[in-house]
């Protein structure tokens, strides 16, 4: 039976920072110009930033842009940045590097501690009055092609169809939503943008694209240990006890509400790390500790971050469509921002796919603008002064900061360095063999500072109808026993922060590989990490997955 068809100039995929700027840019233009343009968004998640995870500290110039007057209209953007603070951690003590001796790149003065999922939400609204057609809950689950190989917009999944793949009584059949370009807004390693760089070979001659998880809770402190807009980042314990790389932020901000997370470069080679116990760890240092007794964890999510860089952001283009915000990944990793390179980028692919349409193209060509309107923007600016920073870490944590420093204040002072470090192997490449490590014994959580995953996946409002196919799909279903459980200890079984992936005996002695899908909070490491690159996501109904209050 064929599928109902919508038609439409542009079509989006994700809701996101990317993807609604996008859509307000097109519909800006429309109206500039008095030149009608249909536009399209759809979203997986239950509502508009169900499924947006960040910090969030924001660079405000992308939305300055966009949208000049967001004070007067009432974005929820109000806590000021007033304390900044960089700290190397040890067990049990820290180390404070005075702020004059940081790079002027990384002042967060002049920026917002917000929840990126509201400021998402409230871009919703300000593209629906636009007139923005908006479907949450709709995942796009299949890239629809013309003849010749463009893109022609793409397939929403079927809804009601059970775990047997048999059709239930609430079947419903997906929709195609075809379009003159389609724009992928999907975040970082969307499914479909994931597809599109291997169909065109969007990844040739690029380094790989790196990737860290960020695993987050937002708590509610008491008042006498709430600093409105102080903003913490450390580097060193617990990660430094085991040679793992990344860093932890704490936010305050609104009405006592402290954001606080951990971010783990998934480059690590130890097989028994476990990102998420790793971060509840953390929380029981002294130096933060001191900030959360007495409070109260509001909730919990994890989200895989792109951060390779200039160096790993791939063709932008292909016929029919482009790539925008973190499904080509635009984050600037030491600043940890990315949300203001986003907007920028979906503004830009939008200016150009109009232009396309004003000048009465039918679809179906490469909107070879956005590209060159991209790398002449402030966003390659940005990416360009903090391309050598991760690379550095090559030489470890403390070597590879003070490297990344040097090189910052360089840019600050004018220079550029007529170097460029590469990327040289994926993430799934870099695990060692278990046997050359000792299992890590992580302490038990004590329910009040530290906690454990099902407990946490609860906070996620995490939910996907039980009967319906896994999304998590094995290329071969023996490999996790077969392989990786032997060579690797099965590191799913920790990387996934959401308890997604268990290695079960049975009765009978034999061990099978359990996937919990119901769990999964949309993070995508598994994708990323997995060493035999044996685990591909897909989408699940729509509407699945987290559901994210104020994150």
């Amino acid at each position: 039976m064929a599928r109902e068809a919508m038609e439409y100039d542009v079509v989006i995929v994700g809701g996101g920072p990317a993807g609604l700027a996008a859509a307000i840019r097109l519909k800006q233009l429309a109206a500039e110009r008095s030149h009608e343009v249909s536009v399209c968004l759809i979203e997986k998640g239950s509502e508009i930033g169900a499924h947006i995870l960040s910090g969030a500290v924001i660079d405000p110039i992308g939305l300055n842009e966009l949208i000049p007057d967001w004070k007067e209209k009432g974005a929820p953007i109000e806590t000021h940045v007033t304390d900044d603070r960089f700290l190397w951690l040890t067990k049990g003590g820290a180390l404070r590097f005075p702020n004059f001796a940081l790079p002027r790149l990384m002042n967060n003065h002049g920026n917002y501690i917000v929840s990126l999922g509201d400021v998402c939400r409230w871009l919703g609204q300000q593209a629906e009055a636009l007139g923005v057609e908006i479907y949450p809950g709709f995942a796009a689950a299949e890239v629809l092609y013309t003849e010749d190989g463009a893109v022609r917009g793409v397939a929403t999944g079927d809804m009601g169809v059970g775990k047997d793949g048999k059709h239930k009584d609430a079947y419903t059949q997906g929709m195609e939503l075809h379009a003159k370009y389609t724009l992928f807004a999907e975040g970082a390693r969307g499914s479909l943008s994931k597809m599109l760089m291997d169909k065109y070979e969007l990844r040739s001659g690029v380094d790989p694209q790196k990737f860290g998880i960020g695993i987050k809770e937002l708590w509610q402190v008491d008042p006498a240990h709430f600093k409105k807009g102080l903003v913490v980042h450390t580097q060193g314990w617990p990660l430094s006890e085991t040679g793992t790389q990344g860093g932890t932020f704490m936010y305050h901000y609104g009405e006592n509400l402290v954001s606080i997370g951990l971010v783990v470069h998934l480059n690590y080679e130890n097989p028994y790390l476990s990102p998420f116990d790793e971060f509840q760890r953390f929380k029981t240092h002294p130096e933060v500790a001191k900030f959360l007794q007495g409070g109260k964890r509001l909730a919990y999510g994890a989200r895989a971050i792109n951060e390779g860089g200039v160096q790993s952001v791939p063709k932008l283009t292909f016929p029919g469509g482009a790539l925008i915000g973190c499904s080509a990944g635009f984050v600037n990793v030491p600043r940890i921002k990315g949300s203001h390179n986003a907007i920028k980028s979906g503004a830009l692919a939008a200016e150009s796919a109009f232009e396309a349409l004003a000048a009465g193209k039918t679809g179906g060509d490469e909107l070879i603008a956005y590209p060159v309107k991209l790398k002449a923007s402030w966003v390659w600016k940005d990416l360009d002064k903090v391309r050598n920073v991760k690379p550095a870490l090559k030489w470890g944590t403390l070597l590879g900061t003070l490297y990344g420093g040097f090189d910052m204040w360089c840019h600050d002072l004018g220079i550029r360095l007529p170097w460029t470090f590469r990327h040289h192997q994926a993430d799934y490449e870099t695990l060692r063999p278990a046997s050359e490590f000792q299992p890590i014994a992580y302490p038990k959580p004590d329910g009040v500072l530290s906690f454990d995953k099902p407990s946490s996946v609860f906070l996620s409002s995490t939910n996907h109808e039980e009967d319906q196919p896994v999304h998590l799909r094995l290329r071969d279903p023996s490999i996790p026993i077969a392989v990786n459980l032997p060579l690797y200890a099965e590191p799913a079984q920790r990387y996934c922060p959401a308890g997604v992936y268990e290695v079960v005996t049975g009765d009978n002695g034999q061990q099978r590989f359990q996937i919990n899908a119901q769990n999964c909070v949309h993070c995508k490491t598994c994708d990323i990490k997995d060493p035999a690159q044996n685990i591909d996501w897909s989408v699940p109904e729509g509407g699945g997955g987290p559901n994210y209050p104020n994150m």
